[in-house]
């Protein structure tokens, strides 16, 4: 194949066979990264047939994570990460030594030396940036309190590996490896052994240090002052380009100038833009490479792997698979747990972080030109990532089953009404309300005292307007959100909140649908909304049901799952549009003015 076209030939075989095998794992009912991981196997260079360039697929990889920690970095604020520093630095240090205990161990059992040990253990302590945000962001937990102590425990995680990463060639002579600091060249293993191992430390530290203010101190005015020029230019092209030139150029200018991680300098990126009140636009402009380019990243992990390695390594590799997805996660709910929080909420984080990925694969590469790690040692890493990448969701499927336990034992254990809350809950930054009871996390949410009322589902820019109205006219609603910030302003503003997804059987069964006059869907997600729409046809068959689109095919799903009303934005503009010019002549409409498809 000739040289110009392995990037193109990459990319659409890639992207092709992601979407076919995606498709089909969809359909079966399994998650579709599934899918995506045999594309990558059927591409590799272990299979027959056509085989991508490697060297690309983890580039492109890269940029995947880039883009979705980017995308994280706008939905959170330092506020945020720091008010869930008190569990996510002791526990992520904690969950990383037991974690590399556990392979030192395992390595010990294999023969190895110590240096392969730590290499390895290193190696299976860090969870994939790709896997966890996917897993949170499909259930719609990135804002909530959940979701905030996962990211920081990344957050963490991630700046230790760095560290690790630094300190290795400084510490492969002593570990028995091979001394040159030279033997990898990348920019994060710039710093020469002959600093010594406090002085190698101390620099990483400090460069590090100076990022953050870099950030906090010039990026904080740059970044918004950027954005807002290219805003008033009026052209959505540069602000989409705008978008995407500064959240790479700030991860790889972090990763070459201060010795950060690609993901972590997109984080704060993203973090210092979320300030502008241009975050939300930001990110729906990059949203759409951000999900291609995470397809490609789980392509790429599944070209490095061997199949034929789960019948000549089976039991090293069955060892190596319990270390990540049940010593790993014990570790974790452990630490959750004794600093006082939910039992669902442990078991949340643990299943986030029974994985390996993109760092793993990292340190095993490095370990192995270091002469520390042996090849069978990166091999047991590769087929640990697959096995726990594919078990994942199979994880969080286990929580949703050990739901009704947890409900019970809640249930006996609960304190008395008017007892005084400890632990978390009356920590600064948490909200002890009807929002922060009704998160699912102790159990089901309490079902509502109302009748003859509204379900607003969603309370975003849209949904915002719509329950003001509701309020003003003193009609009786709810507002079901996942949104913990949204959740403590409703509270505030005494709207009564049910928090969660209301796809969720038990978050809807919560409002009394049974007893509800009307369904208000005020999300963007035609999809899920056609879910709500099924469910509330199936608990109230008169129940009026009015939901947004954005396409005259969305209008045509909702209505066709039994939407009552549908009102598509571009036709609302339309109609005020007319109304100003025609004013009140008696002249009708055409139909794109119309406000549904009825």
């Amino acid at each position: 194949m000739p040289h110009d076209t392995r990037l193109i030939a990459t990319i659409v075989a890639g992207l092709g066979l992601a979407f076919i095998f995606g498709a089909l794992a969809n359909r079966f009912r399994i998650p579709p990264l599934v899918g995506y991981l045999v594309a990558g196997v059927l591409v590799g260079p272990h299979t027959p047939g056509f085989v991508a360039d490697a060297g690309l697929a983890n580039q492109l990889a890269e940029i995947g994570v880039i883009l979705l920690m980017f995308g994280v970095g706008l939905h959170f604020s330092l506020k945020d990460l720091l008010s869930v520093r008190a569990i996510t630095v002791p526990g992520a240090i904690v969950q990383i030594g037991f974690a590399t205990a556990l392979g030192a161990g395992l390595s010990w059992m294999l023969g190895w030396s110590m240096g392969a040990g730590l290499v390895f253990g290193l190696a299976l302590s860090v969870a994939s940036t790709v896997v966890l945000l996917r897993a949170l962001q499909e259930r719609r937990l990135i804002e909530t309190e959940r979701g905030r102590i996962a990211v920081g425990w990344l957050i963490v995680e991630d700046l230790a590996m760095v560290l690790a990463l630094v300190l290795l060639p400084a510490l492969a002579g002593v570990l028995g490896g091979q001394e040159q600091a030279d033997a990898h060249s990348s920019g994060l293993l710039s710093l020469p052994a002959s600093y010594g191992i406090w002085g190698v430390v101390g620099i990483t530290l400090a460069k590090v240090a100076a990022f953050v203010v870099v950030m906090l101190v010039v990026g904080r005015r740059v970044i918004p002052w950027i954005l807002h020029y290219v805003a008033h230019t009026g052209s959505r092209e540069l602000f989409r380009l705008s978008v995407l030139a500064i959240a790479l150029g700030v991860a790889f200018g972090a990763a070459k100038l201060f010795g950060v991680s690609l993901a972590l300098g997109a984080f704060f990126a993203g973090m210092i833009m979320s300030e502008s009140e241009l975050s939300h636009r930001a990110a729906e402009e990059s949203l759409p490479l951000r999900d291609a380019f995470s397809v490609l990243f789980f392509v790429s992990v599944g070209m490095l792997f061997d199949p034929s390695s789960l019948i000549n390594n089976g039991l090293p590799i069955l060892a190596t698979l319990a270390i990540i997805v049940i010593g790993k996660s014990l570790a974790a709910f452990v630490i959750v747990v004794a600093f006082g929080y939910p039992l669902a909420t442990a078991l949340m984080i643990s299943a986030s972080l029974a994985q390996i990925g993109e760092f793993s694969f990292i340190l095993a590469e490095l370990g192995v030109e270091l002469k520390l790690l042996p090849e069978k040692g990166q091999d047991l890493i590769l087929a640990g990532a697959i096995l726990s990448i594919v078990l994942n969701p199979l994880m969080f499927l286990i929580i949703d089953r050990m739901k009704p336990w947890l409900e019970a034992r809640a249930a006996r254990t609960a304190p008395p009404a008017d007892a005084k809350p400890v632990g978390p809950a009356t920590e600064p930054g948490h909200v002890a309300s009807v929002a922060a009871t009704t998160k699912g996390e102790d159990g089901p949410p309490p079902r509502t005292a109302l009748t003859g009322h509204a379900i607003l589902i969603g309370y975003g820019r849209v949904g915002g307007l719509v329950g003001a109205a509701l309020k003003e006219a003193a009609l009786p609603f709810l507002v079901i959100e996942d949104a913990d910030k949204t959740l403590a302003k409703l509270k505030a503003d005494g709207i009564e909140t049910i928090a969660g997804n209301a796809a969720n059987a038990e978050v809807f069964a919560a409002a009394n649908p049974e007893g509800a006059k009307r369904l208000i869907l005020a999300i963007p997600n035609a999809f899920e909304a056609g879910q709500i729409v099924l469910r509330a046809r199936t608990a109230s068959p008169n129940i009026n049901v009015v939901a947004r689109a954005h396409s005259d095919a969305e209008v045509e799903h909702l209505k066709g799952l039994g939407a009552d009303t549908v009102i598509m934005g571009e036709r609302e503009i339309a109609r005020g549009i007319v109304e100003e010019v025609l004013g009140d002549k008696p002249v009708s409409r055409p139909q794109a003015a119309a406000p549904s498809a009825a």
